[in-house]
């Protein structure tokens, strides 16, 4: 897995249908030695650790299938990421960090353009560390998860009997 990816992810095709890859997950997933489990439906399959072995960091693997009507490959995109409340909670994170850092720059360049001092400027540096410790423990959480990650990655190479490209 590259480092400094939030959300690594691949695009592969094969010549299986949609309907024959969801079938080849879904056997796959009932006698799995991975402690996987998952769901696969139409055009969208996500595997995820079972409960007993899931923590905070958790990876999952969303995939997205396409077929178009003139070709003969199925497109698989997938894309592993954090469970959706920890994806969430970076993400509003970082959200209001960007807000706070606007509002926060209006305030103090008004101030300055007033000449009215202005030690509220110094509040974006702090906010600058702080999205930056966020990432730094984004980075060891997908550290956390990389075995799992690996452990979903080889399952669907070996559910496909195809080479998935790597992460």
């Amino acid at each position: 897995m590259a480092s400094f990816r939030i959300r690594p992810r691949f695009e592969m095709t094969t010549e299986k249908t949609m309907e024959q890859i969801i079938q080849v997950v879904k056997d796959n997933l009932k006698d799995n030695k991975r402690h996987l489990h998952g769901e696969a439906m139409h055009d969208h399959i996500t595997i995820k650790v079972d409960k007993d072995q899931r923590h905070y960091w958790s990876p999952q693997l969303s995939i997205l299938m396409y077929r178009e009507p003139e070709d003969k490959v199925t497109t698989i995109k997938g894309v592993y990421g954090p469970m959706p409340n920890v994806w969430t909670l970076f993400a509003l994170s970082y959200l209001a960090i960007g807000v706070l850092a606007v509002f926060i720059s209006i305030a103090g360049l008004s101030q300055k353009a007033l000449g009215i001092e202005n030690k509220i400027l110094w509040v974006i540096p702090i906010l600058a560390i702080v999205a930056s410790v966020l990432y730094i423990i984004s980075q060891m959480g997908q550290k956390l998860g990389a075995s799992q990650t690996y452990a979903i990655h080889y399952f669907l190479q070996d559910a496909l009997g195809e080479e998935v490209p790597d992460i």
